[in-house]
């Protein structure tokens, strides 16, 4: 709980600090604020780390394949690079490139997804009776 407060902080005072510094040197401004998501990713990767450990536990025990968890993490972790990009796209002003980002983000999103949709499909046609 204490670290959500950490992050909640750091965000509104990166956005105190944004809002300040754009009318007067709005270069600045797009750099503290650039700093300000780094320094919450940061923050975030030692829960980050503890969840990835947890699920890769629960996935031994249930004998889940290591190649489809090591996907879905790669997925997971597109789509956040992807946001965040597209985030800072929106912020810098540049809202079209941060939507073709995002589009761009969802095609690879589901192309890598591919193998978990035809593992699924697999399993649902061995399930099925013929």
């Amino acid at each position: 709980m204490e670290l959500i407060f950490k992050i909640i902080g750091i965000g509104l005072i990166t956005c105190i600090a944004t809002l300040i510094l754009k009318p007067v040197r709005a270069d600045f401004a797009m750099l503290v604020s650039l700093v300000g998501g780094v320094i919450i990713l940061v923050l975030i990767i030692s829960s980050l780390t503890n969840a990835i450990s947890l699920i890769t536990n629960i996935a031994e025990k249930t004998g889940v394949s290591s190649d489809l968890l090591t996907l879905v993490f790669k997925i997971i972790g597109v789509g956040y690079l992807v946001e965040f990009s597209a985030g800072l796209c929106v912020d810098s002003g540049n809202s079209g490139l941060g939507d073709k980002l995002l589009l761009g983000g969802k095609i690879v999103i589901l192309v890598m997804a591919m193998p978990i949709v035809t593992s699924i499909m697999n399993i649902i046609m061995e399930i099925l009776p013929k």
